[in-house]
């Protein structure tokens, strides 16, 4: 039975499950990960990266479409829906294979199949790797799934969820999107570009809800600019199905409705984490809002369980289920890592424009009694952006006025999303604006809005 017993077995393949894996491997441990479908998860089979490439289609249709504006020509500019979709397949494929490959390289075992606590440091599998498994240490990174709204059930027709919206079969020519934020807003962006009317209904006061309220403000322009229609402080209280279409009742905060057709909805009000069927209860291991409660070191409150990722609690995000699991087994091993920060995890949305940040918001920070200094740098004055055609965004950074420390940090305009980890590094390093200023960036480059930016908070600001 030596083969059925582990120093670590990991149930779930995503982002934050190989991840772990990988390290434990590294650290010496011999290790497992049991998975009941794609190696990779949700995030590279069916989230982060074949969403990504549906949103690069999106951006170079959307090039294409502007062509004169670069010298270019290109006539009767059009796409092949089934071959947008394949090619999203295709690199998810890729990716999901590249994790099967590391998992042999590391000499990781996997076990196809669904695990289930029977008892402290045990596990049964159901499935084609049906067995029981011992693990000295047993990490839970079970992931989530979206989150079901009262009377909207997904039915994968006429109502999706992310997973029906990225292979659709034809463009519909309109759609309800319910809920702002990142997957709701993706998914209105790569739609709207494509030329549906896309209509989006949040229940919270501003879209893109946990985004400064700035960023969220200028964003909202630019896609109502785009043509999306946009309700906030709005509900979708009930949805009628027809034939081919939804009809949809919003209700605002004041108690007004009315009803907005559309061919497809897409439920897009965030998710929920996978603790079912987990036997979670059998030993006793604390739950918290749909989510598996940890420390900063994915210790839950049974000796020998763990949990990363998104079962483990908000921000669901694939980045920090693998920071996770790196801190989780490196703890395991005695290496005393720094717990998770949560403040320091970036966040990315990957629409047109695009949004990222890190830290606290203005309003957060002055919430929690912070006297602040905010620096701004519009797109309009960078070089680099304009020579792209990319001249609309803006980067914010926010300082504690008494000690220089950079607080947060907020972007919204093309390829943000790669830009914001230099003010991740910043403020891991504990960087003070003194250092930031005295940093060179580059010519020509959008990151020297970053630069712009820190230098506008201390009125400095060269380019504008």
């Amino acid at each position: 039975m030596a083969e059925d017993n582990f120093d670590i077995l990991i149930i779930g393949a995503g982002p934050g499950g190989y991840v772990a894996a990988i390290r434990a491997a590294q650290l010496g441990f011999k290790t497992a990960i049991v998975e009941r479908e794609h190696l990779g998860g949700i995030c590279l089979n069916w989230g982060c990266i074949p969403t990504k490439a549906l949103l690069r289609t999106a951006e170079i249709y959307r090039y294409m479409q502007h062509a004169r504006e670069f010298g270019l020509s290109a006539e009767k500019v059009g796409f092949d829906t089934a071959a947008i979709v394949a090619r999203s397949r295709a690199v998810a494929k890729r990716l999901a294979d590249g994790v099967g490959f590391l998992m042999k390289k590391h000499k990781i075992t996997v076990i196809d199949g669904s695990a289930r606590l029977t008892k402290p440091g045990e596990v049964k599998v159901e499935g084609k790797g049906a067995g029981t498994y011992q693990g000295k240490h047993i990490i839970v990174a079970t992931g989530a799934r979206p989150r079901v709204l009262a009377g909207i059930t997904p039915d994968k027709a006429l109502i999706w969820t992310y997973f029906e919206a990225m292979v659709p079969k034809s463009l519909p020519k309109s759609l309800l999107v319910i809920g702002s934020g990142a997957i709701g807003i993706e998914f209105a962006s790569f739609y709207r570009t494509l030329g549906a009317e896309v209509t989006v209904v949040e229940v919270l006061p501003q879209i893109l809800p946990a985004e400064d309220d700035e960023i969220a403000l200028a964003a909202r322009k630019r896609f109502e600019k785009q043509g999306i229609k946009i309700f906030t402080g709005a509900k979708v209280t009930a949805v009628e199905k027809k034939r081919d279409q939804v009809i949809a009742t919003i209700e605002d905060a004041k108690g007004g409705k009315q009803t907005i057709p559309a061919e497809r909805a897409i439920s897009a009000a965030g998710v929920v984490g996978n603790i079912e069927n987990l036997g979670l209860e059998v030993l006793g291991v604390k739950t918290e809002k749909g989510t598996i409660k940890v420390d900063g070191f994915g210790r839950t409150n049974v000796a020998g369980v763990y949990a990363i990722g998104d079962v483990a609690g908000p921000p669901m995000l694939a980045h920090k289920g693998q920071h996770e699991g790196v801190i989780c087994v490196e703890a395991i091993k005695g290496l005393k890592p720094h717990p998770l920060d949560k403040n320091k995890i970036p966040g990315c949305t990957y629409c047109d424009p695009q949004i990222a940040s890190v830290g606290l918001t203005e309003r957060r920070a002055k919430e929690g009694g912070r006297e602040v200094r905010v620096g701004r740098f519009p797109f309009l004055g960078n070089g680099k952006a304009i020579a792209m055609g990319e001249d609309q965004g803006l980067v914010k950074t926010i300082f504690d006025k008494k000690t220089g420390e950079l607080l947060g940090a907020h972007m919204i305009g093309a390829e943000v999303t790669e830009l914001i980890q230099g003010f991740v590094v910043a403020m891991n390093c504990e960087t003070t604006e003194e250092e930031l200023i005295n940093s060179i960036f580059p010519h020509p480059t959008l990151s020297e809005m970053m630069h712009e930016s820190v230098l506008d908070a201390y009125g400095r600001v060269m380019h504008v």
